[in-house]
């Protein structure tokens, strides 16, 4: 009986693990597919699409994709200066700024604020859920190390600036562009494209609440660390 149950023990692990090796080779091909060719939507697009026909059977999000050079330099400062400084140096983690995120979140109780980079946070809107589990961050993290690996930082850059939220209903950036000021987003200024990035943190809110004080002040902070800030 001992011998049964350990032999059917083996088949179920191996059977897991070929699995999890099957679903890591299915993102790795969609990573080396997206390296030439533009995503279409993404698992946060999606889940939020959902979520939106729930109420709206008819619901539709605005998400219109543009090449990386048609969108303001600005903008690509500004989303930089805000969500990863070391975007340009590290290679898929700024474990720096994860120590610092966590002391901030302990001393706060509760949590504020994170510390992932624009190749986590891509990692995660491409792939997976909103859930929090320790199963979901170790699926961030190697999907991080593959966005790193396979793509260069321009391309991580280009694909993020397209599929990232900025409101209720609107992804990327010349939606955004669109949305907020009636222009493209290659003719964003370096005011717009700085309180665009300050509202990442919180987009639908933000698109309801556009002149609150945090968000003002968060854009001005932006607005002065761009001038510093290197892009790919």
């Amino acid at each position: 009986m001992a011998k049964l149950f350990n032999r059917w023990r083996w088949r179920l692990l191996l059977l897991s693990f070929s699995v999890a090796l099957l679903y890591l080779v299915w993102i790795l091909l969609h990573i080396v597919y997206w390296n030439t060719y533009n995503p279409h939507t993404s698992a946060f697009i999606q889940s939020r699409l959902e979520i939106l026909k729930q109420h709206y059977p008819g619901a539709t999000v605005r998400h219109q994709w543009v090449a990386y050079e048609h969108i303001s330099p600005y903008l690509k400062r500004a989303i930089i200066a805000s969500e990863d400084s070391q975007f340009m140096k590290h290679n898929g983690f700024d474990f720096q700024a994860i120590q610092h995120a966590l002391e901030k979140n302990i001393k706060q109780g509760e949590w504020v604020v994170g510390g992932s980079t624009i190749s986590q946070q891509l990692a995660k809107n491409l792939f997976l859920s909103e859930q929090k589990t320790v199963w979901r961050k170790l699926e961030e993290m190697i999907i991080t190390i593959m966005l790193e690996q396979m793509m260069s930082k321009r391309r991580i850059l280009e694909i993020y600036l397209n599929m990232i939220e900025w409101g209720h209903d609107v992804f990327g950036a010349e939606a955004a562009a669109l949305h907020y000021f009636g222009v493209s987003a290659s003719a964003l200024s370096a005011g717009q494209a700085a309180f665009l990035a300050s509202m990442i943190p919180n987009p639908r809110y933000y698109d309801r609440h556009r002149k609150t004080q945090k968000l003002l002040k968060k854009s001005n902070i932006i607005l002065n660390r761009m001038p510093l800030t290197q892009i790919p």
